[in-house]
């Protein structure tokens, strides 16, 4: 069974359809969630679903190895930032290359970057007057948002639309292909 690591920091919503998903079809499992926000909702779904759980800081993030270490015990198959809000250091990058993804409530290269999350991304594409948003999946790099895409999926705005609308619009979006776009990658 292949293992995965769902870094968070926020609710955690879509680190549970994530769990769900593969609970049903067994192909994978989340081995750990890694959260740098000690008031995260994550916490308490992760142990709800009775998945261990690793708090880390700034300097475990950057200024050592014992992340990547872990992990690598771990033998984690595949990181998933799942409302991850910090840059992934190079050592990271180093040692799952192309083995972390990322999903972005817009559609990239648009909308992403340093402080483009939540609700910020849904209030900037209404402002914009955009007429389609979606999601990204995509690789990780040294950038925010801005590794190769890996599938989007969009969908048209209505001229009514809100911010909280859109969000959960895209929410739908999120659950319905993260787990299945994270499966086929491990298929890989």
């Amino acid at each position: 069974m292949k293992q995965l690591a769902v870094f968070v920091s926020g609710s955690g919503t879509n680190m549970e359809r994530i769990a769900n998903y593969f609970a049903e079809n067994k192909t994978a499992e989340i081995a750990v969630v890694v959260c740098n926000n000690p008031q995260a909702g994550a916490i308490q779904r992760a142990k709800r679903l009775g998945i261990p759980l690793m708090m880390i800081d700034r300097a475990m993030m950057y200024r050592s190895d014992d992340l990547v270490n872990q992990l690598e015990k771990l033998q984690i198959d595949l990181i998933v930032l799942a409302g991850f809000l910090w840059l992934i250091p190079q050592n990271l990058l180093q040692a799952f290359p192309n083995r972390i993804v990322n999903i972005h409530p817009a559609l990239l290269p648009d909308y992403g970057g340093k402080g483009m999350y939540g609700e910020k991304v849904h209030q900037a594409v209404i402002a914009a007057k955009e007429t389609y948003s979606g999601i990204t999946i995509h690789f990780v790099n040294e950038q925010y948002d801005a590794g190769a895409v890996i599938f989007q999926e969009k969908f048209a705005l209505h001229p009514d639309e809100t911010a909280a609308s859109l969000a959960q619009r895209i929410h739908q979006l999120e659950y319905a292909h993260f787990p299945r776009v994270i499966e086929s990658l491990l298929e890989k």
